[in-house]
């Protein structure tokens, strides 16, 4: 991953890191349901958002590399990875 996206991710994770603080803040103070309901979906919007620029550079990066190159198990290997990580989104 180049420095960039990983400089991007790492700022994006630490503001849903606070937005989850401030998450567990609402229920400490009892707040409505749907607010604190609302906050977590945010939340999880965010953190798509952030897996989906991690993937971006994946496939830019690395699965082109295994694409490109001349190891048939080494390309197996990383399209096997994508496929996982397919078969696992919107899974609890």
């Amino acid at each position: 991953m180049d420095e960039q996206t990983r400089t991007d991710a790492i700022h994006r994770l630490k503001s849903v890191a606070g937005h989850v603080n401030g998450i567990i803040k609402m229920l400490e103070d009892d707040r409505y349901c749907i607010d604190v309901i609302k906050q977590i979906q945010a939340a999880q919007t965010a953190l798509a958002r952030v897996s989906e620029s991690i993937l971006d550079a994946h496939l830019r990066t690395c699965v082109t590399t295994a694409i490109q190159g001349d190891e048939a198990a080494e390309r197996e290997r990383v399209l096997s990875e994508i496929t996982e990580v397919f078969r696992h989104t919107g899974r609890p």
